[in-house]
């Protein structure tokens, strides 16, 4: 029984047909209706009162599962090989371009098709090689968009979206990971990215946890598991020394805990080393926070701690205080990051080639 229970179920899952990245009928309803995106138009037809798309360029939009609406028309669906192309196109031609600007409107075109991907995806309820070859690709978008655009109006990026999005398609990854036979070479990456993004969360930690030793013993693994407990046992400078040792991307996956954990390093030096006539050298704080001094100084400013004449650091229980909500730019203080991209192209980050 089971067997015919398998089989009429593959029966109803709807295959795709397409082989464009954009549906033919839906490229003529959205030429129509002129809904097309500025990077799908044909060239030369932009500016006229009813731009052309361009087949080659357009790429299926995301649309609400609606009542009445039948999703499941193969027509509509793009096979795996489908997908795998138009998320390459997305980053080589869209992301990684040198031509379009800005990046916040790259980014809402990318996230908003790499999520009709996405349903196309669940529709088909595909899995194997071509479906993690998509999520790890999505997951990096999402982790190199948090640091990239942090700090950019809600209305261009909302970084509570991003990580949604970004956790969905991470809990996906490691369900494939888990659940199929092949061997997946990025695991080790994806696994130490995760564990990253959710500092101190304790399902992720739980989550390694439970994976197997030759996982866990990984060297991005093992560096992911000795932050988190630093992070877990409040220790700042542990941790930023042992964040020189991260990738870029890996620094992306880690910024959005850098600020408090910069702010929890001035509050404990301030209790520790609070006495009237402690002083502690700007540029030794410099290095522990790896910062230069000039944002060290303005951090410090930022949370009331009193740098002197002399360039020395004048710690108070008293004295510490926390700034206003909005006061601090994280993007003020992104150097560590910014360092290790040097000479990284967006297109070698989100492929995985850096």
């Amino acid at each position: 029984g089971d067997w015919r229970q398998r089989q009429r179920t593959q029966e109803t899952v709807p295959r795709g047909i397409c082989e464009a990245m954009c549906p033919a009928r839906e490229l003529r309803d959205r030429e129509a209706q002129n809904r097309l995106h500025r990077f799908e138009m044909l060239a030369g037809t932009e500016k006229s009162r009813r731009p052309r798309g361009d087949p080659l360029r357009a790429v299926k939009e995301y649309s609400r599962p609606a009542a009445g609406k039948d999703s499941t028309n193969p027509s509509d669906l793009r096979p795996p090989a489908v997908l795998l192309k138009t998320v390459c196109y997305l980053i080589d031609d869209i992301a990684a371009s040198r031509t379009l600007h800005p990046w916040s409107e790259i980014y809402g075109f990318v996230f908003d098709r790499v999520r009709a991907v996405k349903q196309d995806m669940i529709i088909q309820r595909l899995s194997g090689l071509d479906c993690v070859a998509i999520l790890e690709r999505t997951v990096r978008f999402f982790i190199y968009s948090s640091y990239h655009l942090c700090g950019e109006p809600l209305q261009l990026y909302d970084p509570c979206i991003n990580d949604t999005h970004l956790q969905e398609n991470l809990s996906w990854l490691f369900e494939c990971y888990a659940t199929e036979t092949e061997p997946h070479p990025n695991q080790e990456e994806f696994q130490a990215l995760g564990l990253l993004y959710n500092l101190g969360s304790t399902q992720a930690t739980q989550h390694i946890m439970g994976l197997p030793e030759r996982l866990r013993s990984t060297p991005a693994v093992k560096l992911a598991l000795s932050i988190n407990r630093a992070f877990l046992e409040r220790n700042p400078v542990r941790l930023l020394r042992l964040a020189q040792g991260l990738n870029f991307l890996q620094c992306c996956a880690l910024h959005r805990h850098l600020l408090t954990c910069r702010r929890d390093l001035l509050l404990i030096f301030s209790h520790g080393h609070s006495s009237r006539n402690c002083r502690f050298p700007l540029d030794r704080l410099a290095q522990l926070l790896s910062l230069d001094t000039a944002l060290t100084a303005q951090l410090c400013q930022d949370y009331g701690v009193k740098v002197n004449q002399e360039s020395q650091v004048v710690f108070s229980k008293a004295a510490f205080t926390e700034p206003e909500q909005g006061k601090l730019y994280c993007k003020l203080y992104h150097n560590i990051v910014a360092e290790k991209q040097r000479d990284l192209t967006v297109g070698s980050i989100i492929h995985g080639c850096a």
